[in-house]
């Protein structure tokens, strides 16, 4: 049962991720965002979610 838990930790990451990736920020901060995600997968999410930067879905 603990690879279930795996699993949805790794598709939180790949999207958290993504979300970084398509901000507006700097590229290096881009890159520590990242970073600490990929170092760090359960408390990187958590961090991220609450103070990383959001995805600009349909920001024109």
């Amino acid at each position: 049962m603990g690879y279930v838990f795996g699993i949805i930790i790794f598709v939180l990451d790949v999207w958290a991720i993504a979300s970084v990736i398509n901000t507006n920020v700097s590229t290096g901060t881009k890159i520590l965002w990242i970073a600490l995600i990929a170092i760090l997968p359960v408390v990187g999410l958590i961090i991220w979610y609450f103070a990383g930067p959001k995805a600009n879905y349909g920001a024109r």
